[in-house]
């Protein structure tokens, strides 16, 4: 009996099992219609492009291994003649049909859009600003008309752009 049981545990408990399989991710896109909106906001224009829903979601089990983020390239440009703009901060808002603000969940962090890279904060008369774009959004909004419109809000400073013109009076040689 003793040799019967430690066979069976050699064969049954000591065989070596088969490596777990990886689980498989894939992206989950949805898309946002229209994916290219115009912007305006005081003196500063421009468009959002390229805006698309992005979830990563184990294959098989459905398991949401990274929650929904939105993604998409943000132009901005001073459209003033004579006021410097200083990029601050953008924050977005994802609104419901009833015109409400929809909420994150509770671990995740606020959409905002931070300008922080050396140069491309500021903006002069005429000038550009390309940034990406990529932030949280609420698993809530993907619901099927769920999700009415997306606010962008944009912190700025504005400063005058100020040209004068100074006359030296002057003369060559004691003329």
């Amino acid at each position: 009996m003793m040799m019967v049981t430690a066979v069976a545990a050699a064969i049954l408990g000591c065989a070596q099992k088969p490596p777990p399989t990886a689980a498989v991710i894939e992206n989950k896109v949805y898309t946002v219609t229209p994916d290219q909106v115009k912007v305006k906001v005081g003196i500063v224009t421009g468009e959002v492009t390229e805006m698309k829903v992005t979830e990563r979601i184990e294959q098989g089990s459905g398991r949401i291994d990274s929650p929904a983020r939105l993604t998409g390239k943000l132009k901005l440009t001073n459209s003033s003649a004579d006021h410097s703009v200083r990029l601050v901060r953008g924050k977005i808002q994802y609104i419901d049909a009833e015109g409400q603000a929809i909420k994150l969940e509770e671990a995740r962090t606020e959409p905002n859009i931070r300008f922080s890279s050396f140069g491309s904060d500021r903006l002069d008369p005429g000038q550009d600003a390309t940034q990406s774009v990529d932030v949280n959004f609420p698993v809530a909004a993907l619901k099927s008309k769920k999700l009415r419109e997306i606010r962008l809000d944009l912190m700025y400073l504005s400063s005058l752009f100020i040209e004068e013109t100074a006359n030296l009076a002057v003369s060559i040689g004691g003329q």
